[in-house]
């Protein structure tokens, strides 16, 4: 059974990955930030949200320990380490080996870059690829990572970078994500004895650091990996690395449980669910040995962009281009009758008085809204005030201050969330589609691209003057860098600016 713990509302462009440490949920956006909660009670960190990006985050990723948080864009960021891109292409993920020993990122003009994490030091940097890579992900061992491209490629490489196996074409039109399951297993060999006899080896499964380098025969290491694609399937393929690494790959599964285009992956702590979010909006949790769909979930009312499972909790933070992030619970249905969920203070869904005019707001609808926005200090001054909607409506700087809210920072939060609150209601934001999709900013001169969506002129100019042949929206390349005035879209803009 999965349920829906609590919903956060606090990225205002779409949520474009989650991530998730064994104590805390980081989750990054088109608005440039990242936000950071307490894996505990889902309450955001005093420091979050993490700011100074200039354009949109693509990627984030906890270290295995959860003392670093990395994140990608143009360039890459650690708290306390500054940045660490050799100033190449723009960056699409990142990701840590499992013991934070080195660092793999991938690049829109088709290179990674490996670093020795804890000295920051360039180890390589060199094309795997002629499209955008998109994907990548490290062994559980540490010893292989693989990459996925928007030609549909998975690749696997050794830490030396040199190509060990290549799956042409391993999801039509794409790879969107892959992922390994934590665990792996060395498989059963036989050795020779100094006598002659051949004995059988049983090796366990482990989740160590590193499988032993010791000769054993045909030893063979044995792991799972899940990778998704713009085909709208999930596949998990056992990845075999034998002796001498001789490495191949086996589709397990092909699982074609959502209807569009899968964007997201990820497996459980033990390895037994791998779960995914699509285009069409769902999240779809798997048996990972079985391949068979256990819960299809569909609450979020955009594309399912990011999923991330807990390490230590039986959670699945899932974001989506809606802007939300959803937290969800996974339980049996025994475990559910008397489970107890822990108390969230992050946004909880909307209640029946979002549905409702301002001015019909009663008291306890305020009071509610108060609670819900991260106001509770003011609750109390507004019941003793009577304060309803259409006195909401009336708030200002001025009639704060006569209810006796002292401090400025508190008083100015408060004018802010409400006059928010008034354009949400209004719909005085702006459409999305007059929003340029790299700055996220109202376009003044939107021209259409290649790839047939709309950018303000100047910084679809910059995204391609740096080099970047490909389109911000789709990761495809740009057969022309022509650019045509989108004469209506500008129309449209004006005509609606002069209606504010």
């Amino acid at each position: 059974m999965v349920s829906l713990t609590c919903t956060l509302r606090h990225h205002t462009d779409e949520v474009s990955c989650c991530a998730s440490s064994p104590s805390l949920l980081a989750t990054c956006s088109g608005d440039k930030t990242l936000r950071v909660y307490n894996h505990a009670d889902f309450s955001e960190l005093p420091f979050s949200p993490l700011t100074g990006r200039g354009y949109g985050v693509h990627c984030c990723r906890f270290s295995s320990c959860g003392s670093h948080l990395l994140s990608c864009s143009t360039i890459v960021w650690s708290p306390g380490t500054g940045e660490v891109n050799p100033g190449r292409s723009p960056l699409r993920v990142c990701v840590l080996a499992p013991d934070s020993s080195l660092l793999l990122a991938g690049a829109s003009d088709g290179t990674v870059a490996l670093w020795d994490f804890p000295t920051k030091t360039l180890l390589s940097c060199c094309a795997v690829s002629e499209a955008n890579v998109v994907a990548c992900c490290f062994s559980p061992c540490g010893q292989l990572f693989v990459t996925g491209c928007t030609h549909g490629d998975l690749k696997v490489w050794d830490v030396d970078v040199r190509l060990l196996h290549a799956e042409k074409d391993a999801h039509d039109l794409g790879v969107t994500c892959c992922s390994f399951a934590p665990q792996f297993k060395v498989c059963r060999t036989e050795i020779k004895t100094a006598s002659g006899d051949v004995r059988a080896l049983a090796l366990p499964c482990a989740a160590s650091p590193k499988p032993s380098s010791r000769k054993t025969g045909g030893c063979c290491v044995e792991l799972r990996l899940a990778s998704c694609g713009q085909d709208s399937q999930l596949k998990i393929w056992i990845v075999s690395q034998h002796e001498g690494a001789v490495c191949t790959m086996k589709l397990l599964h092909s699982l074609t449980g959502q209807s569009a285009p899968v964007l997201s992956c990820g497996f459980s702590s033990d390895g037994q669910l791998v779960v995914s979010g699509s285009v069409d909006k769902s999240v779809a949790v798997y048996d990972a040995t079985l391949g068979t769909l256990l819960h299809t979930i569909k609450h979020h009312d955009g594309y399912v962009t990011a999923v991330a499972l807990s390490p230590t909790f039986p959670w699945i933070a899932t974001g989506s281009m809606d802007r939300s992030v959803n937290v969800w619970r996974i339980e049996d249905a025994t475990a559910a009758v008397e489970s107890k969920q822990t108390p969230c203070r992050g946004r909880k869904l909307p209640g029946h008085f979002r549905l409702l005019l301002l001015a019909d707001w009663s008291e306890e609808d305020v009071q509610a809204w108060l609670n819900e926005e991260g106001l509770e200090e003011l609750v109390s001054i507004f019941k003793a005030n009577n304060m309803d909607g259409p006195e909401l409506i009336q708030l200002n700087k001025e009639t704060a201050t006569e209810l006796g809210i002292e401090s400025v920072g508190l008083r100015g939060r408060l004018l802010r969330k409400v006059q928010a609150l008034k354009a949400e209601q209004s719909g005085s934001e702006a459409p999305d589609e007059f929003l340029c999709p790299i700055t996220r900013e109202l376009m003044k001169d939107p021209v259409i691209a290649a790839d047939e969506y709309s950018y303000e002129r100047e910084s679809i100019e910059n995204w391609i003057r740096g080099r970047n042949k490909t389109s911000p929206m789709t990761n495809l390349p740009l057969q022309t860098t022509l650019l045509t005035p989108n004469r209506s879209l500008k129309m449209a803009i004006t005509r609606w600016k002069s209606s504010q």
